[in-house]
């Protein structure tokens, strides 16, 4: 007796001759002369059918990475809390067994794309890309059981063994790079951050004309000041726990600070007027870097907490013109925003700068800062 797939396209069941078996809407393809299939599976049966049990085993005889355990729960959040709108891509997988793959008419030829894949239940599925997935999948699950009836796809290859898994595993992974974080910033619709960063952009000419959208590196030759992630990283900063909790109103207060930093920087000026290369101030100072505007967000949300009023901000970003913010400025920034003359954004730079900017704009430090900064005097940095 067969139970076809579900109205979802998932995995049915069949037994035949006393083995049960899966039963799989899917298309055949062929990729270097070796034939797999494309089918869907609803989640609940994911954690079911691609087990996990390689910890314990070495890695030369592991098919895949470690499952990093702190990435899981925060991509189970995301399934969760946007049941209406979240995506996941593909997972890839290899089995080890005997299939067989008919058309609607029963064909078996090789021509026929189109049919159904039945997989013995005694088969082995090994995940070769997307065990954090599976894994989130399976934690989402347990908070809200409704999404099993929801598809993923997978990709499977048959019978390739455990030395094709491991090539498997090398080849899908040895080109795969993170996009850049600006232009994650970019097309982020989910969090209210990224949306703000982009409007204090737009809406300042000079941002929205000096600002990199798309690449959080700057070329020699790019004309532009600023990378979008630098700003977004200070403008989180800048806006940490600040009311109001308001969208636009937090967009203006953040528009308005960066509107007073920026006219306390006349060379950025200069560059948005076309007068010096935005390479030039990017290689003669640092206020431009991602650091500076780190830092420069920190100092920020102290004003903003103190008065949210921008007139009140501004007699003290005056200040901001009295630094020497030439990059060979060593006695100033070496080991505290450089090293080696090359600017440096650790977490201890991050301090060291921002307490060095506070204290020439005339502020005290936090407790961080100023630890941060006894250890710089004591030349523990």
């Amino acid at each position: 007796m067969r139970s076809r797939s579900d109205a979802h396209g998932g995995a049915g069941t069949s037994a035949k001759a006393g083995e049960f078996e899966y039963v799989f809407p899917a298309i055949r393809g062929i990729q270097a002369g070796h034939e797999y299939y494309v089918t869907m599976c609803p989640l609940r049966i994911v954690p079911r059918l691609f087990l996990y049990n390689e910890e314990e085993l070495p890695p030369e005889m592991r098919a895949q990475r470690s499952l990093n355990k702190a990435r899981v729960p925060e991509m189970a959040r995301y399934i969760v809390e946007n049941p209406d709108s979240y995506i996941f891509s593909a997972l890839t997988a290899s089995v080890n067994a005997d299939v067989r793959f008919e058309s609607p008419s029963g064909d078996i030829g090789p021509t026929e794309r189109v049919g159904t894949l039945t997989i013995p239940m005694s088969a082995t599925f090994v995940i070769n890309d997307g065990q954090h997935r599976r894994a989130a999948i399976q934690q989402a699950l347990t908070e809200n059981p409704a999404l099993g009836d929801e598809t993923i796809a997978i990709v499977m290859f048959i019978d390739v063994g455990l030395s094709r898994c491991q090539q498997m595993f090398a080849d899908l992974n040895r080109y795969a790079i993170r996009p850049a974080k600006s232009i994650g910033v970019l097309y982020d619709h989910r969090d209210p951050m990224a949306a703000i960063s982009r409007l204090v952009v737009s809406q300042n000419p000079l941002l929205s004309d000096l600002t990199e959208m798309e690449s959080s590196n700057l070329a020699p030759r790019s004309r532009k000041l600023f990378t979008l992630s630098a700003l977004h990283t200070a403008t989180t900063a800048l806006l940490n726990e600040v009311k109001p909790d308001s969208l636009t109103e937090r967009v203006d207060l953040a528009a308005d600070f960066w509107r007073l930093v920026a006219g306390q920087f006349p060379v950025w000026q200069q560059v948005y007027r076309g007068e010096v290369t935005a390479g030039e101030v990017r290689q003669d100072f640092i206020h431009t870097h991602s650091i500076a505007l780190h830092a420069l967000g920190r100092v920020g949300n102290t004003l903003l907490r103190e008065n949210p009023i921008p007139s009140t901000w501004e007699e003290r970003l005056e200040k901001l013109r009295i630094i020497d913010w030439h990059r060979n400025n060593a006695g100033t920034w070496e080991g505290r925003a450089t090293t080696a003359g090359k600017v440096s954004k650790s977490r201890t730079n991050v301090e060291l700068t921002t307490a060095y900017i506070r204290t020439a704009l005339g502020m005290p430090l936090p407790p961080d800062e100023q630890r941060a900064e006894d250890a710089f005097t004591r030349g523990e940095k």
